[in-house]
């Protein structure tokens, strides 16, 4: 199975691996692969080297939690697009989840989260991902 999770989500998950963030990515990782992209990659190292998050995480735990991602993660080419997000930003997880060929965005953006399903892929919550998802290889 393959995944896709926002950097909202893998912020908490590495900043708080015990977490519902933490415990879904670590559950997808157990279940199947994540998807990334150079550019979500790209936002995610952004948003996590903002100040406001070095009280939470040393550099050595963000250094090794980015390195896993990259190192376990499959780099997609993105080569299906769609514009049809509220928050354009967006669209970037759409489009790896639609080129990848996702079994499930997992975000707790609500511009995101309205447009579930998409395209047949689900897009939950973490805590609906843990709880509720099923997973079935069609």
């Amino acid at each position: 199975m393959k995944f896709v999770f926002d950097a909202n989500v893998l912020i908490s998950a590495a900043l708080f691996r015990e977490s519902v963030p933490g415990l879904a990515y670590k559950n997808a990782r157990q279940k199947g692969k994540i998807l990334i992209s150079d550019k979500t990659l790209n936002e995610l190292k952004i948003t996590l080297n903002k100040p406001k998050f070095r009280k939470y995480i040393t550099l050595k735990d963000k250094f090794g939690f980015l390195t896993k991602l990259e190192g376990e993660g499959v780099l997609i080419e993105i080569s299906q697009f769609a514009s049809i997000c509220r928050d354009p930003k967006d669209n970037m997880y759409l489009d790896l989840a639609l080129s990848g060929k996702a079994d499930a965005i997992i975000t707790g953006d609500a511009d995101l989260l309205t447009l579930h399903p998409f395209c047949d892929i689900p897009i939950v919550t973490p805590k609906y991902f843990l709880n509720d998802f099923k997973f079935t290889v069609i």
